[in-house]
């Protein structure tokens, strides 16, 4: 076997297995130590370089940057059990319903809130799921307008900062998690408008399929009304202020951000009265279980890296993407496509953990800014959420959906969405200020 094919089939082989269904941290893991074997067989290294892994291990153990992960899914699943995301939904969903698509711009509105609050996406669509959606059934909206922009409104998450991923990629590519923050901002912010603007027009061309709530839903008291969606929509405004501010200003690191956000999420719920024991297990419960999932993803992945850099994969890959027809432009067309395929099957932290360590080293080779591409790469990450069969939104919303909601409703549903979302991703590639901006 020549040893220019090692390193194509160790990356073909580790999808396989994943395909197949293959937990991806064992997949990458399997993979590295077989390859590891032939490695040594054919004189290309010895086991020594294995000895690099105990040492990478623990550097990832002791990153400081990830340890913002788990205090920013503590934030935003501490807000989900405490049901001070029931009480968003419940109130600005009274506040916009007497407009015609009310509804549907009250779930983008809160979709964008959360994201900001929490940057977990399971959290925000399953609260969505289960507020707005029997509500938006009662009063006659479109089933597949309903669950489209539910799903979507769920996975700004992903794009507006404190976004979990944007942590993940930051640490990735090897960029200021503060400055992803800052470029991811606007296009978070944009898409959630691009979002709007599609429930307005459904509304004004389509009024069947939103109508305004009747007359005998909406709220009689319209000063307590409003007294209520100034209490509380203000704590979590002034939570996401303190966090973000912090960061943007340079203050404190995004973990002491996620930290004080965790603490102050716990407040929240405390000054609400609703600090429980129960509350704080399952947050804690679920915080470990996702941590811990991106922690054996990483090693995995770290252990893949070192094998398939062994076999000089990474030159491999760096020569094929640089010599790609159109240079930068080629480097973007297939990076966005592998990504969003990968998306159809996988989920985002295994692609960020497979995908981008092989896409950076073609990118700084060709002069493309770092940051702006990892805020190309998260909104292109964030249709992974949508795109049937195996987006994550979807099923977070199918275990919550009333019967009379078909999972073919909720695929065709989010087909308008990932179009928008496509067309978010082409403004912010033609024009990179959308970036750049504040850099």
């Amino acid at each position: 076997m020549s040893e220019e094919v090692l390193a194509p089939l160790m990356f073909v082989g580790a999808l396989l297995l994943i395909f197949s269904g293959f937990p991806v941290a064992f997949a990458l893991g399997g993979t590295a130590l077989a390859f590891a074997f032939v490695g040594v067989e054919m004189g290309l290294f010895d086991w020594p370089l294995l000895l690099a892994m105990p040492d990478r291990t623990f550097g990832i153990m002791s990153n400081f940057v990830l340890l913002a992960v788990p205090f920013f899914i503590f934030m935003g699943t501490m807000l989900e059990k405490s049901r001070l995301a029931d009480d968003l939904l419940t109130t600005i969903g009274q506040l916009f319903g007497p407009l015609r698509g009310g509804l549907t711009l009250a779930v983008v509105f809160v979709g964008a809130l959360l994201a900001a609050a929490t940057g977990v996406v399971g959290a925000s669509v399953v609260a969505m799921g289960l507020i707005s959606l029997p509500v938006m059934m009662r009063y006659g909206y479109d089933n597949k307008l309903s669950v489209g922009v539910i799903t979507a409104a769920g996975t700004l998450g992903q794009i507006i900062p404190p976004s979990v991923v944007l942590i993940v990629l930051a640490d990735q590519m090897g960029v200021s998690v503060g400055d992803l923050f800052v470029g991811a901002l606007v296009p978070g912010l944009m898409l959630a408008g691009l979002y709007a603007l599609y429930a307005v027009g459904v509304a004004v061309f389509q009024p069947s399929r939103s109508p305004a709530l009747p007359r005998d839903a909406r709220p009689a008291d319209i000063g307590a009304l409003l007294k209520r969606v100034v209490l509380v929509l203000l704590p979590p405004l002034v939570l996401i202020l303190l966090v973000l501010g912090s960061i943007f200003a340079g203050i404190a690191t995004p973990t002491e951000a996620g930290a004080l956000g965790a603490v102050g999420a716990m407040g929240l719920a405390a000054a609400n009265r609703r600090l429980t024991m129960k509350a704080v297990r399952e947050t804690m419960t679920a915080t470990t279980k996702l941590t811990s999932m991106v922690l054996f993803l990483l090693i995995g992945s770290t252990a893949f890296a070192l094998v398939f850099r062994g076999l000089n994969g990474d030159l491999w890959i760096e020569h094929l993407l640089t010599n790609l027809p159109g240079g930068v432009i080629g480097l973007l067309i297939v990076a966005n496509l592998a990504i969003f395929i990968l998306g159809f099957f996988i989920d985002f932290f295994e692609i960020a953990f497979i995908v981008i360590p092989l896409l950076v080293p073609a990118a700084m080779a060709l002069g493309v800014d770092l940051v702006w591409f990892g805020v190309m790469i998260g909104m292109n990450l964030q249709m992974s959420f949508l795109t049937p069969p195996f987006g994550f939104a979807l099923f977070y919303l199918r275990g919550v959906a009333p019967p009379e909601i078909s999972t073919a409703d909720i695929y065709r549903g989010a087909v308008p969405f990932i179009i928008i979302q496509m067309i978010g991703l082409l403004l912010i590639i033609l024009w990179p200020e959308l970036v750049t901006w504040g850099l």
